[in-house]
């Protein structure tokens, strides 16, 4: 007699930060529903979710001079910055929610400085610019600019050593930013999980296939260490496999998912080994990306925290690589290309020659060739003090545009069903930092009616009170909750 396959309601595919606040929302918002989560490593957070494998920035559009174009018309847009901003906030209301009812411990975020920092004449007109614009916001109004010497080296004490000061220098700094160690709140939102009843996590299990079951999802999935495959039915099922989520789309044969690829990126940092020149360093300071480069290229100098440690790091360099994970396989990029996507893929490569070179500059680039970019920011920088260290990899999106002409995106892709019964996350930036929004966005495109009940309303309210407030319209709101999450979060 066969078997019969176990039925659950939900599976979460991914260790991630993304299946982690997802978890967390449906069990919350569903106290008795089943969740599965399959991770294929054996740890959580242990691809784009570490703290090596991302910038660790709480981006939140302080610092990030790519989230400020000028439009045609000579004027700085800041919409994209107040978006992020906002959708910054909504997750410190959550991280705050979770900590507040002892859901878990905050050893995940720290308060460090975010500046921004250029040093040609109309770099420094453009970073005034953008400060008189964004400093008229409510979300930016505590921000300061400064091209005052004295100044820079209160601020940014490391970077003025040895400095040309006949050069023209602009920064701008916001108190309120923050370093977040996304490994941790990764495995402490996991660790919730698994304490709650009809939750159980998967370690060392891959999801092979995932096919339609009458109103189910049929997962094929394998125990890497017994090398024994199970199957599983459920109801609902979220692809947060980061790189791996565009191959795991397309064994589900969804119509949604025709004509999206992906272009693998990775990346490299410089890693100081001298406790002496980390401790002159508490910020993060962000610079401007050379003309013809990607958004992911943006240099900056960071203050982390990493397992208990303060970390300086540098960069990233990009680097190529045909794997769609830092554990993944070679075949990852050609076995994704099919007949669907094989033009946009084509497309996107024609289209953007400067991306190619960029990326072969990059990896061609010596250790001293690097030592070069960070001397820009930190003049008297010495080669011993440094190290290359291995940073992420990272799938951009590729996709059709309303003419049907692949093109790359640098943000992230949010696909699901008609039936709302299965979604997926593709693409990277500015990705962890705003995990909440982005499944708060699938709450509303899967879970339409429950999120109308007046159950999930209450909930919801409790975990993101700000889901329920246009907090870039609404300065009251936001002064109150700030004043909140910086207490609860140690922010202040």
């Amino acid at each position: 007699m066969m078997k019969p396959i176990p039925k659950i309601d939900i599976a979460l595919i991914g260790g991630g930060i993304m299946s982690a606040t997802l978890g967390v929302f449906l069990k919350s918002l569903m106290p008795h529903s089943s969740i599965y989560i399959f991770e294929r490593l054996e740890l959580v957070a242990d691809e784009s979710s570490s703290a090596w494998n991302n910038a660790g920035t709480g981006h939140s559009g302080f610092c990030e001079l790519n989230y400020t174009p000028i439009n045609s018309n000579g004027i700085v847009d800041i919409s994209k910055a107040t978006n992020i901003c906002s959708q910054f906030e909504l997750s410190k209301e959550f991280w705050a929610f979770a900590v507040e009812n002892k859901l878990f411990s905050n050893d995940f975020i720290s308060p460090v400085p975010h500046h921004s920092f250029v040093t040609e004449e109309n770099d420094v007109e453009f970073l005034f610019k953008r400060y008189q614009a964004l400093s008229d916001h409510h979300l930016f109004r505590n921000m300061g600019f400064t091209s005052d010497i004295k100044e820079l080296k209160a601020w940014v004490p490391l970077m003025m050593q040895s400095r040309d000061l006949d050069k023209p220098i602009g920064a701008t700094k916001m108190n309120l930013g923050t370093d977040v160690n996304f490994g941790n709140l990764t495995q402490n939102l996991f660790s919730y999980l698994k304490a709650q009843e009809n939750t159980a996590l998967f370690l060392h299990h891959q999801v092979l296939d995932i096919d339609r079951s009458g109103d189910l999802w049929e997962l094929e999935v394998e125990n890497l260490l017994l090398k024994e495959k199970i199957f599983i039915n459920a109801n609902f099922v979220f692809v947060g496999a980061g790189g791996g989520a565009l191959r795991l789309l397309n064994k589900a044969r969804i119509d949604e998912i025709d004509g999206f690829g992906g272009f693998p990126i990775g990346g490299k940092w410089l890693r100081c080994k001298n406790e002496k020149v980390i401790v002159q360093h508490r910020a993060k300071v962000y610079g401007k990306a050379k003309i013809g480069t990607p958004p992911m290229s943006v240099p900056h100098l960071d203050t982390r925290f990493i397992n208990g440690k303060r970390e300086l790091l540098f960069g990233p360099y990009a680097g190529f690589s045909t794997k769609f994970l830092k554990h993944g396989s070679p075949l990852d990029f050609p076995e994704s290309i099919d007949f669907d996507n094989m033009l946009p893929i084509i497309e996107t490569g024609l289209h953007n020659i400067p991306l190619t070179r960029y990326l072969i500059d990059q990896v061609r680039m010596t250790f001293g060739e690097k030592m070069n970019g960070l001397k820009e920011y930190y003049p008297s920088a010495q080669a011993e003090d440094w190290e290359l260290v291995a940073a992420g990899q990272r799938v951009q999106v590729i996709k059709k545009d309303e003419y049907g002409h692949g093109v790359l995106e640098f943000g992230t892709e949010l696909i699901y069903t008609n039936d709302h019964t299965l979604a997926g996350l593709l693409g990277a930036s500015p990705g962890a930092s705003t995990a909440v929004a982005i499944m708060l966005d699938l709450l509303k495109k899967c879970f339409p009616e429950q999120l109308q009940s007046k159950e999930w309303k209450e909930t919801l309210e409790l975990l993101v009170p700000g889901f329920y407030q246009n907090i870039p319209e609404n300065e009251e709101y936001l002064i109150k909750s700030r004043a909140r999450t910086s207490s609860v979060l140690g922010l202040s």
